[in-house]
């Protein structure tokens, strides 16, 4: 019965997708006599926990209960009182958990408050969904790092777009809903100037039948060459432009990008370039735990290179397009040998209609 119940937790906790950042995803449920009598989930960051909401949902009295928490509940005062002190209060008997919590401010204190005060712990229950579920999380709270997803779409023969830079679309409606809902998820969104220059996208999350919340944008882009009417930069959007440039800049253009409401990151230069670990460390530093890396192939290969990628999520299209000057989703120098490529762990594989979606983490 502990799995079923921490598996409706753990979909409770996905609602908070694309609210959150960068809180974790949290789903809480109580039980009673065999019933479910309350249930919660974090909705929106600076807002009561999931265990909270819990409670303030309950139906009837929730003492002598189980709670069912995905996340060990915090111990700490922050935006909202400590989620272990309310537990005690409100007279739970046991306290199931999913995973956890790595965060320095709570890491096993929770745990230790509800034990001190006679309640039964029990943890681990579903630890791997629940540590894929707050992958972003994980990662973010240990290293004060972006967690970060190289997405790319390519044909059946490696061509991110035809010889002539054609490239709407590769994929099909299926699979660009998904890349709407993984934009949905991340905080940031990042892509380099040649693909502002090439597509002039709008980089904001567009789902069907739903709102989405937009990332920030992030532009590569050290010499500051993004046109002042890009749509990056002209959006009806609460999310903002970042311009990730160098010293190679023009001060006059970065002043009138700063004009149009951008940011802008100023990095050193590394190959003659945006140094890509100095602006994670940056963004990091803006609480922007999470960045979808949509670049072209110059870019892909500079972040696989430089380390910042977490995972990779590839759409292949039936499609044959040819051309050897046709572009592949990494591009660069490239590997000089085969043993030195960059491999991929813990693969799963998805079908959107025809296309099918490679997802695999940096070994």
């Amino acid at each position: 019965m502990d799995i079923k119940y921490m598996k409706r937790a753990l979909e409770l906790a996905k609602k908070g997708i694309g609210y959150t950042n960068p809180n974790p995803l949290v789903g809480a449920v109580i039980v009673k006599d065999g019933r479910i009598i309350g249930e919660g989930y974090h909705a929106l960051y600076g807002s009561s926990h999931a265990e909270v909401n819990a409670f303030k949902n309950a139906k009837e009295d929730v003492k002598g209960a189980t709670l069912y928490v995905t996340l060990e509940p915090c111990s700490h005062y922050g935006n909202t009182p400590p989620c272990a002190n309310t537990i005690v209060e409100k007279g739970i008997k046991k306290v199931i958990i999913g995973l956890k919590d790595p965060n320095p401010l709570v890491a096993g204190r929770g745990i230790k408050i509800l034990q001190d005060n006679g309640i039964e712990v029990i943890t681990g229950v579903l630890e791997e969904e629940g540590r894929k579920l707050n992958e972003i999380f994980l990662k973010y709270i240990t290293t004060k790092l972006p967690f970060c997803i190289m997405k790319t779409a390519m044909t059946l023969d490696g061509k991110i777009a035809a010889y002539t830079g054609d490239s709407k679309w590769v994929t099909g409606e299926l699979s660009r809903q998904y890349v709407h809902k993984l934009r949905h998820r991340a905080a940031g969104i990042m892509v380099g100037i040649g693909t502002v220059l090439a597509d002039d996208p709008m980089l904001n999350t567009r789902l069907m039948n739903e709102e989405g919340c937009d990332p920030i944008r992030i532009i590569v882009d050290s010499s500051a060459r993004i046109p002042l009417e890009a749509k990056a930069l002209n959006l009806n959007s609460k999310a903002k432009t970042i311009i990730a440039a160098t010293e190679k800049a023009d001060k006059v253009k970065l002043k009138a990008l700063e004009e149009k409401g951008a940011e802008i990151i100023l990095t050193p230069l590394k190959n003659n370039r945006v140094d890509l670990g100095f602006l994670m460390k940056s963004l990091g530093e803006r609480k922007i735990d999470s960045v979808l890396l949509e670049g072209g192939s110059r870019i892909n290969f500079a972040a696989l290179e430089a380390g910042i990628v977490d995972k990779v999520n590839v759409f292949i299209a039936p499609k044959i397009l040819g051309g050897e000057g046709a572009k592949t989703p990494v591009g660069g120098i490239g590997k000089e040998f085969m043993k030195d490529a960059i491999e991929l762990k813990d693969i799963d594989i998805q079908k959107f209609g025809e296309d099918i979606m490679i997802e695999g983490y940096i070994k």
